[in-house]
């Protein structure tokens, strides 16, 4: 008898730990998030729920998050036990790219505790809902790769938790709401390959955000003068930004890549791009800028860029020495634009033989232009392989195909070299 005493004891005892250890394991899931699951799912459509996919095991009949990684509920969401009462609360959904589709703009989001959305890559479609502001625990909003139209709703601003944002690859409109102001906590912002207009707002409150992308779109006006400090990359590529950069952009003293190809920018290149204290990445092409400025004390000795793309301009003049001196670039394409003068020397000193301590061009694009007079001597001995390198189109001297860099086109016409530069001889 006293044996089994003890060993009732004991039981009881194991119990109790397993319970401490696993404090939701026979709590169920709160009532109010159970509700929530079931809108959600009644907002896809049953014709997108195929066999095998997350939704399709979703059975109510049994508790949610008890049944969470069972036959029943194989995926889609997370749950945690957050507070004293014990029950499950759920804490993120997540679903596969099963194909799902369903408009969701009338949706409550009654999960207090959600802190991660992510239904990317499906085929929702509709407005985004202006309900999401209710998750005020969200610290992850994705997406991305759906449907979804209209215009973003300004609550979402309100969301002073969320700290990465998705809204890439949908067909959404109108403006970037000034709201986002409100997204305080914002590290990471997503708006690509959208159908937004307007000017973009200033965010320079968004004292976290580091990676920003807003390319391909209709965005219009200039770009921003006040961004958040800690911007790592800002890409807002293809998209209808006019005028010129703002010198502001030396105060983001973490920016290690620009990427402000195929917009109307112009003007002149600043030469705080190429003395930035972080910048690595510079693409401009695409653009209309009709010169580049030359820093003054040593120019460009102190530059961290590595590559550098101004193709596709109307920039004029001869070719910037300074480009040359810098330690870390390995890749200048300067295409398709209005260059003349002679091929600086420093250029095929830098591809050939760049000298200690410095990286050598690997990439040296100077088609389309109107450089002429002989092919520096030390890209001569250059061997296929070594490097890439185009001097096609131009109006050089002498650049036969039998030299790889001049393969893939001919050097223009002595007559519209001579009419574009009176200099040719």
């Amino acid at each position: 008898m006293a044996n089994f005493n003890f060993s009732l004891v004991y039981f009881l005892l194991l119990l109790v730990a397993v319970a401490e250890i696993f404090p939701g394991a026979e709590s169920g899931t709160y009532s109010g998030d159970v509700e929530g699951l079931k809108e959600f799912r009644s907002s896809v459509d049953p014709n997108s729920v195929n066999p095998g996919s997350c939704l399709s095991s979703w059975d109510f009949t049994f508790d949610p998050c008890d049944s969470l990684f069972s036959e029943r509920f194989t995926c889609g969401f997370r749950c945690d036990v957050v507070d004293s009462d014990g029950a499950s609360r759920v804490t993120e959904l997540s679903l596969d790219q099963a194909g799902y589709w369903g408009s969701l703009a009338s949706l409550s989001w009654n999960l207090p505790y959600l802190q991660n959305l992510d239904i990317s890559g499906n085929f929702f479609y509709g407005s985004v809902p202006s309900s999401l502001a209710n998750l005020t625990r969200l610290s992850r909003l994705g997406l991305s790769g759906n449907s979804f139209s209209g215009e973003i709703p300004t609550s979402i601003g309100s969301l002073s938790s969320l700290e990465e944002l998705y809204l890439d690859h949908n067909n959404l409109d109108g403006s970037v709401p000034s709201s986002f102001n409100g997204l305080i906590s914002l590290k990471r912002l997503e708006l690509q390959s959208n159908k937004l207009a307007g000017e973009f707002p200033e965010l320079g409150s968004l004292k976290n955000l580091y990676f920003l992308d807003a390319s391909d779109n209709n965005i219009s006006g200039q770009v921003p003068r006040t961004l958040p400090t800690p911007l790592v990359q800002i890409s807002m590529r293809n998209n209808s930004l006019e005028g010129k950069i703002p010198e502001s952009i030396n105060l983001l003293t973490s920016l290690q890549v620009l990427e402000l190809s195929h917009n109307r920018l112009r003007g002149s290149v600043s030469a705080t791009l190429f003395n930035h204290p972080s910048l690595q990445q510079l693409t401009l092409s695409f653009n209309q800028f009709t010169s580049i400025d030359s820093p003054y004390a040593t120019p460009g000795t102190q530059s961290q860029l590595i590559a550098v793309d101004l193709s596709n301009n109307d920039l004029r003049g001869l070719l910037p020495a300074f480009l040359a001196l810098m330690p870390k670039l390995s890749a200048l394409s300067l295409e398709n634009n209005k260059f003349t003068g002679m091929i600086p020397t420093q250029y095929a000193l830098k591809a050939v033989v760049p000298g200690s301590g410095v990286a050598p061009l690997e990439r040296l694009l100077l088609g389309g232009n109107y450089l002429f007079g002989p092919i520096p001597s030390p890209l001569m001995v250059m061997k296929p392989g070594s490097a890439n390198v185009r001097l096609v189109d131009n109006c050089l001297y002498r650049c036969p195909a039998s030299f790889f860099f001049c393969q893939g086109g001919d050097q223009k016409s002595l007559m519209e070299c001579k009419r574009f530069s009176p200099m040719i001889p």
